[in-house]
């Protein structure tokens, strides 16, 4: 491994003619630039799955691109190509008017290709200049350190990131092993980096950190596709737009001529109608009885004085910035970090929460934010995911699995759900994001709960599908279930919720009213602008 040169400029870039100001706003695109990268006709089909369908798609360079679709709509087949991972069934792929075979991940980086990822690909036990360098391994047989170190540092610092390059990688935050993989990437001199769902985990700083970089890049006249779920993201960092529906090609608009409602019709090819389900003013559903009163419930070191009611029917939305200890609330009430104090009463008798097996007799569930690594077994089927938490119900008399009635079971939460898959023996690890998310549901209302605990149940997946989950939110209110709902999407939060309770570094500060509850009273309570102004009654368990 040796530490090659690195250049600023993409090699054989083509200078920008007409382009966005450096740091100005997204909008303009280097329509007289020749394409660095294009795809022409490309088609890959898996088994049944026709993943792309005849797609093409040029990168300028010196342009931010965003790639916008709903889950399954061929994204990340259309990476997986760009990178190398997969080949396609019809098409081609050339890099500066030059057709390229993309072998293999190395062959997409000798033609200046790159990606980096929602969970950046770092060795935790080599240093950061070792895996800025990483990729130049058989360029020498020797590394002259001093060299390797000084370079790792004027990359970094020409990101306007400061690092120790000496240091292991496995203590940096998420967002500096981002910067690390840009890095690496700049120092292959590259052409095109794709930054698929790179925000996902970030805070709103890193993610400001994050643009920065990316147009720092666009400056130095490196293409960015940009892959993202959230709409506000595009129309804050990109030039142009193109919209992929059921692996085919759909539209590619400069940014300045796309709105909210024209790129969720194209993404979803219908009209996305209340988007978030609004169950404001005018709604006719009574809330019912209290089911859950908690009252001076505290985690040492983590989060206190948490004084809050659920109802039946209702939608309790828990809101704050990162690092308000919301989802450690939750994990208290399903006592898989249980509290320290305080007092839990369900249906007016108190009550211990101590295991997760406690809170599942108590009607209890709770939905993880994070699907992949919690909340599904991924290589196991929708019906082995939907009936794992009450797996003793499908058991026969000798303690096997009764497949015929796990098999219905799962089904009929397959259909019930609209989940996208051929039968419940499907693989969940072969579905989308949305689908995934909705044999999450599946696999916890299976359990029967009167008590749903949602954390961040619209993450990562499109807008098509949080327009399902919302109502399906809506439904199980309208049943008469009690929710408490956790999101980051301070819009989807406002909407969803009869009432929220927004929290600050492990404190509640409020709790606001379906008719008070505002973007600006939410902010000015979750910065700490706002004091405790709880509404009065909510201790009393006051009906809303």
């Amino acid at each position: 491994m040796s530490a090659g040169a690195h250049g600023g400029h993409a090699s054989g870039s083509t200078a920008v003619e007409a382009g966005p100001a450096p740091g100005g706003a997204p909008g303009g695109t280097p329509a007289t630039a020749a394409p660095v990268l294009e795809v022409s006709g490309l088609a890959k089909r898996f088994d049944m799955t026709q993943a792309l369908d005849d797609v093409s798609l040029a990168l300028h360079p010196g342009e931010i691109h965003a790639l916008v679709g709903e889950n399954g709509a061929g994204k990340s087949t259309l990476i997986k190509i760009l990178t190398g991972v997969e080949h396609c069934d019809a098409g081609e792929v050339r890099v500066e008017g030059r057709v390229v075979h993309l072998a293999n991940a190395q062959e997409a980086q000798a033609h200046g290709l790159a990606a980096i990822y929602q969970e950046p690909l770092v060795f935790p036990d080599l240093d950061v200049a070792e895996n800025i360098f990483i990729t130049h391994r058989d360029q020498a047989t020797f590394v002259n350190w001093p060299r390797m170190y000084e370079e790792a540092e004027d990359l970094l610092a020409s990101l306007g990131v400061r690092l120790d390059v000496r240091a292991p990688a496995r203590g940096l935050t998420l967002a500096a092993q981002q910067a690390v993989e840009i890095a690496k990437a700049i120092s292959l001199e590259v052409k095109v980096l794709i930054m698929d769902e790179p925000t996902a985990s970030l805070s709103d700083h890193e993610v400001r950190q994050l643009f920065r970089v990316a147009r720092q890049l666009r400056d130095r006249g490196v293409a960015v596709l940009f892959i993202t779920h959230r709409l506000e993201e595009v129309f804050e960092i990109a030039d142009r737009i193109t919209v992929l529906r059921d692996g085919q090609h759909i539209s590619t608009r400069p940014a300045a001529e796309v709105t909210r409602d024209l790129l969720i019709r194209d993404m979803v090819g219908r009209e996305v109608d209340q988007f978030y389900g609004n169950r404001g003013a005018g709604s006719t559903r009574a809330i019912g009885q209290r089911v859950c009163r908690v009252r001076g419930l505290a985690r040492e070191g983590v989060f206190s004085g948490m004084d809050f009611d659920l109802h039946e029917g209702e939608v309790l939305g828990f809101a704050g910035l990162v690092g308000s200890r919301r989802t450690d609330v939750a994990l208290a009430l399903f006592g898989i970090q249980p509290a320290d104090r305080g007092r839990i009463e369900i249906d007016g008798r108190e009550v211990r929460i101590t295991s997760p097996r406690a809170a599942q007799q108590l009607g209890v569930a709770y939905m993880t934010e994070d699907r992949r690594k919690l909340g599904l077994a991924m290589p196991l089927s929708i019906a082995a995911n939907v009936t794992l938490p009450v797996l003793r119900r499908y058991l026969t008399r000798l303690g096997l699995i009764h497949r015929p009635r796990e098999e219905a079971a799962a089904e009929g939460f397959r259909q019930r759900l609209d989940i996208k898959a051929p039968s419940a023996m499907h693989l969940v690890e072969k579905l989308s994001g949305g689908n995934q998310q909705k044999v999450m549901f599946g696999k916890w209302l299976n359990t029967r709960p009167r008590i749903f605990l949602l954390d961040e149940p619209t993450r990562g997946i499109d807008v098509g599908a949080k327009a399902e989950v919302h109502a399906m939110v809506r439904e199980l209110a309208e049943e008469g279930m009690a929710i408490l709902c956790i999101s980051s999407d301070l819009p989807e939060v406002l909407a969803m919720s009869d009432r929220i309770l927004v929290m600050r570094e492990g404190r509640q500060m409020g709790i606001l009213g379906r008719d008070e509850a505002t973007q600006e009273a939410v902010m000015s309570l979750a910065t700490g602008e706002g004091g405790a102004t709880a509404e009065a009654g909510a201790a009393e368990g006051k009906t809303p």
